[in-house]
């Protein structure tokens, strides 16, 4: 597989639209991948290709933008079990420590489905929006796992692949960052109000960070983020 090709995984929120941008950026061939499974904020996948285009057509990048995919494996989700972002449950935290809003694997499945489908599409390397550094604490988001996963999959389909992330020690103020180093205030823009990461699904209320319920995990994350992003020194929020 060509280690210049990429996969992208592609959910319509803001870390995988900043990982867009960075593929777009940084590959000579990229292509996208979303999932559906049964997630409560299913119109993250509508704003999938508005977005998509949004960042494609904002400036000529280093490569052309190859297709999209979309995968359902909500089915496999549910038969092991309901959460709170599967589920309208209240988010909480459970004894383990971890918010009720964890898919035990999904990270895990994600990456074997992409892996396939790289094989398939002769694609050496699988972006994706992990992080250890501003997050819910899920397990299957931490470094030592992605090496993990990259080894599997390596050996499991006989041919070397890379799980880049560029994210993983950025937290959201960095990512909000990076995403203006690779297209100005136009892909900030783009970002805020394109893509979407309340848990809830809210896509009513557009605040200054972005559409959201305002009071999930994933929009304090965003918010905090937007708000240390905004009062860094230096930096140009024209």
């Amino acid at each position: 597989m060509t280690h210049q090709a990429a996969l992208v995984l592609f959910s319509g929120g803001q870390d995988s639209a900043t990982c867009l941008a960075y593929a777009l950026d940084r590959y000579d061939r990229v292509e996208t991948i979303g999932f559906f499974y049964g997630q409560r904020h299913a119109v993250e996948l509508e704003c999938r290709i508005p977005l998509r285009d949004g960042i494609s057509g904002l400036k000529s990048w280093n490569c052309e933008l190859g297709p999209d995919h979309m995968l359902d494996i909500e089915p496999a989700l549910a038969a092991l079990g309901a959460t709170a972002m599967t589920a309208d449950i209240e988010i909480a935290t459970t004894e383990a420590g971890l918010p009720n809003t964890f898919v035990p694997g999904r990270n895990l499945l994600f990456l074997t489905y992409a892996a396939a489908l790289a094989y398939r599409r002769d694609l050496g390397v699988l972006v994706g929006g992990m992080c250890e550094t501003d997050y819910s604490g899920y397990p299957d988001c931490r470094s030592d796992t992605m090496g993990a996963m990259q080894t599997a999959l390596g050996l499991g389909l006989d041919r070397s692949i890379t799980i880049d992330t560029p994210l993983m020690y950025r937290d959201k103020a960095a990512t909000w960052h990076l995403a203006e180093t690779l297209g100005g205030g136009a892909l900030i823009e783009i970002i805020r109000v394109g893509s979407h990461s309340c848990y809830k699904g809210t896509r009513t209320t557009l605040h200054d960070w972005g559409y959201g319920c305002g009071a999930c995990p994933a929009c304090d994350l965003r918010r905090a983020g937007w708000q240390r992003y905004r009062a860094a020194p230096g930096m140009d929020k024209s």
